[in-house]
């Protein structure tokens, strides 16, 4: 269990509510105990003043450079994965930090190019992201919450209500179905277009510019940072 190592960059003034090791080290474990049991994940999580060549990165900020996001994937100078985390955006949306890193860490595991996607029978294309449709739903490891996600029975269709687990905390009961809070990015008929747990969830998000979210990013290039 190795994979890339992932570096993570503090550029912000704001405080996280977390200490950077501590949210590192809570990170590790996240990836070790619970993400590589189920989807075969790994990484190395560490804590640096700049990212390095040849490593992945998550880089917190303080402002969200697209509207209402609160974190996104794009690439790092020399093209490799790099999320971004916007600490006041999460903040001001009611969120948690280290919930928001965990989010844009996992789901930049899982599918590091955003070009991931699975089919369903009605011809529903479903985007590859695990923590979408459990958004709002959440576990801490050493006392640092982090972002539940969705095990790989969330994409197969084939099986019944309740018959195995779908999502880490055991809160979904069939495939595709979202927690109140969630979403999911999907494409059909000809365009992507979101679906949401519930009423009030999709009027939250109404009046937010999705574009800078990681999973509204499908389809749209990726571009390098500028590594500032």
């Amino acid at each position: 269990m190795a994979g890339p190592p992932v570096i993570l960059v503090n550029r912000a003034t704001t405080d996280w509510g977390v200490a950077a090791d501590a949210l590192a080290g809570a990170l590790q474990r996240f990836v070790d105990d619970h993400l590589y049991g189920v989807w075969g994940t790994a990484c190395t999580v560490e804590v640096a003043p700049d990212l390095r060549p040849g490593c992945w990165g998550v880089v917190f900020l303080d402002h969200a450079d697209q509207a209402q996001a609160l974190g996104y994937h794009d690439l790092t100078p020399d093209g490799l994965p790099l999320g971004k985390v916007f600490i006041q955006t999460t903040l001001a949306d009611g969120q948690k930090v280290s919930v928001t890193a965990s989010h844009e860490l996992a789901e930049m595991l899982l599918d590091p190019a955003l070009n991931e996607k699975v089919p369903a029978s009605d011809g529903t294309i479903y985007a590859f992201e695990i923590c979408d449709p459990v958004e709002g739903s959440e576990f801490a490891i050493d006392g640092v919450p982090l972002a539940s996600f969705v095990y790989p029975a969330w994409f197969q269709e084939y099986w019944a209500p309740g018959s195995v687990r779908f999502d880490h905390l055991g809160a979904l009961t069939r495939p595709f179905e979202l927690l109140p809070h969630g979403y999911m990015p999907i494409f059909k008929n000809g365009a992507w277009s979101r679906v949401f747990g519930s009423l009030s969830t999709e009027s939250l998000h109404k009046d937010r510019d999705p574009r800078g979210r990681r999973r509204e990013r499908r389809g749209r290039p990726l571009h390098r940072s500028t590594g500032k």
